[in-house]
Order: structure tokens, then C-alpha cells, then sequence
């Protein structure tokens, strides 16, 4: 394919008995932002090395622009990557860390020195050329290691969670440069993270993994307002998941209730998971609708309040703007366009019913209170 950059096919990779990855195939398009999603020990980490050569699997090929290269060691791979503690060299300045891969590939002083000033510019550090590393905030150093990544022109980065050790509005501001740069250089980037924000923020395409296989892969808006399964939805962010059951096409039932969807295709009778944010519940006075419930916790967010409501012993899970106290009865008000529903899958009933967010609230409350009075 004249689009392929990177292709996956079959791949298999056992760690003693342990299957990390099984039968999985991935195709990478040239010059898009990707981003392998999904909690520790899925898989993610395994893919970048041996998409960088680091590790040969045990089943399957990798294939480089439909060159397999699936025993070529790294250093004959047009393929760079960034690690989370950056490995950088203390005792150069950032100048000499920039022109280290450029040096070991015998570029000329002058190419070296030209490249050094762009690849600084890029990354807002064109006055840092004589600073030592020491000297560097985190965020500067990272900069510094990206940089020094794209200073040998590779077509693929690989980034191996390189935000995860800075700060919060640190590594907002380091998403928005990472993007930056990549529309700008044209180069394929192949992003791997544990957190859906930096995910959703950053991709082109998000690809959402669990126990070594692909669970979804989509756009951001996609796979976060069409999840494929439980899975997907819980962890893109909070969702309520509730059993239902397709009473026809756009016609669904759930909580007891009969609601109008914009799902079709389904069976009559077809047991299926719902879907619905916590941002997408309206609340409303208990008159005016047919879901009722007593708010059990309040926690403040900053932007919005998140609620857990019980309505018939499901404790859903409501995101507002509006201070309601614990203890009021509310009713609950949904729209088609906030109801999505999903084939039942091995993760359904795993996630969804938030009686353990809470159970927690409330142990967390009782032990402050108790504090207090001691």
C-alpha cells in the first residue's frame, strides 16, 4: 500500500508461558500521529520495540514501507525513539546531546551545526546551545531529547510515555508542542500512553488495547463517542453502562424504561450493553422524569461537580455545573443522541455501576469526619 508505513501481521510474543501478544496485526499510515492506549501490561511498550528492532517476535513479520524487516537490528532502521527518562548524556551540553546521532553518522561539522540551530528552534530552546543538562526544567529536557530524535531525520518516532514524569500543565503544553512538530516534520509518530486525555488530545488515531490484542482503533471521536465494547467506553473515561435489550431499530430498553436511540442493525431481543457519559445526563426536577434518584456523593471538579445518583440501587454517575446536596431527589432526563449501544462482549458487566466509586466516597468521608472529632 503506497500509505503503509509500518505493518504488523501476525505477530506473537511470549514472555516464559506468557502470551504478550497474540496473532497481532497493526498497519501504521505514513505520516500520521498513533497512539497505542491501554492500561499496564497490555502490550503497548512490546509493539515499540519491535517496531524500533529491540525485540524480534516469536510469530509473525514486520514490515518497513513493504520491506520486511523483521531481523534487522536497529541501527539499520529509519526508526528513532524517545524513552521516559529521556537518556540523555549529563556530562554534554545540549548542543553536543542534539548533535550526537548526526556525529555517529558522520555528518559534516557545518551540516551539523545548521541542523543543531533548526532542531533547537523547533523545540523554542534556539538559546540553549551552551546549557548544561542540570541547568534544564524537565519540560526543557524533554525538549532537548526530542530534538535530538528528529536531528537524524528518522521517518518513524516512536514515544515510549515521554510526558508521564512532568507535571500537569507541563505536559499540556509539551501535547500541544509534540503536535506541532509532527505536522510540521511530516514524520510518522507512534505515541504510547495509559492516559485517554493525552490520547484523545494528541491522535490521529487511537489504537485501544487490552491483554495483547486490539480492542478498537478509531479517531478520537470515534472510539470515545462509539465504543465497541465496555472495555473502550470505561476506559476513554467514565461512562454508565447499563444492560439493555433492542426492542426494535432506534428503540431500546433499559432501567426499566423504553428510550429512543440512533442505533439500527441490531436483532429484536438482542441482549446489548448501553453507554451513556456522565456529561451527557441532564438532571432535572423528579417530575419530569421518569428516572428518579437520591444523590449519594458530590465531589467538586472545578469546571463541573461529579454526582453519583442511585436510581433503583444503579448508581450512575452524573457530571453538572450545578451544586446539588447530597441527599436530594432528582430526576434524570436522556436524548437519543445520548444513548449508545454495544454488543455484549466478555467485559460486560465489569464496569459501568458506580456503587464502588460510592461505597469509597462515603468510607472517605466518615474517616475525615471522625478525624475531625479526634
Amino acid at each position: 500500500m503506497l500509505n503503509e508505513m509500518i505493518s504488523l501481521q501476525g505477530v506473537s510474543v511470549f514472555f516464559d508461558s506468557c502470551k504478550v501478544l497474540d496473532n497481532f496485526s497493526l498497519i501504521i499510515k505514513n505520516s500520521e500521529f498513533i497512539t497505542l492506549l491501554g492500561p499496564s501490561g497490555c502490550g503497548k511498550t512490546t509493539i515499540l520495540k519491535i517496531i524500533g528492532g529491540f525485540l524480534i517476535p516469536d510469530k509473525g513479520r514486520v514490515f518497513f514501507q513493504n520491506k520486511d524487516i523483521t531481523h534487522t537490528p536497529p541501527y539499520k532502521r529509519n526508526v528513532n525513539t524517545i524513552f521516559q527518562n529521556y537518556a540523555l548524556f549529563p556530562h554534554m551540553n545540549v548542543y553536543e546531546n542534539v548533535a550526537f546521532g548526526m556525529r555517529v553518522r558522520k555528518k559534516t561539522e557545518r551540516e551539523i551545526a545548521i541542523k543543531v540551530k533548526k532542531m533547537l528552534k523547533m523545540v523554542s530552546l534556539e538559546d540553549f546551545e551552551t546549557r548544561d543538562l542540570m541547568s534544564l526544567s524537565g519540560g526543557q529536557q524533554q525538549r532537548v531529547t526530542i530534538a535530538r530524535a528528529l536531528a537524524v531525520d528518522p521517518k518513524v518516532l516512536l514515544l515510549d510515555e515521554p510526558l508521564a514524569a512532568l507535571d500537569l500543565k507541563l505536559r499540556k503544553d509539551m501535547q500541544i508542542q509534540l503536535k506541532t512538530i509532527q505536522h510540521e516534520t511530516n514524520i510518522t509518530f507512534v505515541f504510547v500512553t495509559h492516559d485517554q486525555e493525552e490520547a484523545l488530545s494528541m491522535s490521529d488515531r487511537i489504537v485501544v488495547l487490552d491483554r495483547g490484542k486490539i480492542q478498537q482503533i478509531g479517531s478520537p471521536i470515534k472510539v470515545y463517542n462509539e465504543p465497541e465494547n465496555a472495555f473502550v467506553a470505561d476506559f476513554m473515561g467514565e461512562s454508565n453502562i447499563l444492560d439493555g435489550v433492542i426492542l426494535d431499530d432506534f428503540l431500546v430498553t433499559f432501567a426499566g424504561r423504553k428510550f429512543r436511540c440512533l442505533d439500527k442493525g441490531f436483532k429484536k431481543k438482542e441482549k446489548v450493553d448501553i453507554v451513556i457519559r456522565p456529561e451527557d445526563v441532564k438532571v432535572v426536577k423528579p417530575e419530569d422524569s421518569d428516572l428518579k434518584g437520591v444523590i449519594t456523593s458530590v465531589v467538586f471538579k472545578g469546571v463541573h461537580y461529579e454526582m453519583i445518583i442511585d436510581v433503583d440501587s444503579f448508581k450512575w454517575m452524573v457530571q453538572t455545573t450545578k451544586f446539588i446536596e447530597v441527599g436530594s431527589k432528582i430526576g434524570i432526563k436522556l436524548f437519543a443522541d445520548d444513548i449508545h449501544t454495544m454488543r455484549k462482549s466478555k467485559y460486560s458487566g465489569e464496569y459501568g455501576d458506580y456503587s464502588t466509586f460510592s461505597d469509597e466516597m462515603y468510607e472517605a468521608y466518615e474517616h475525615n469526619t471522625n478525624l475531625k472529632k479526634s
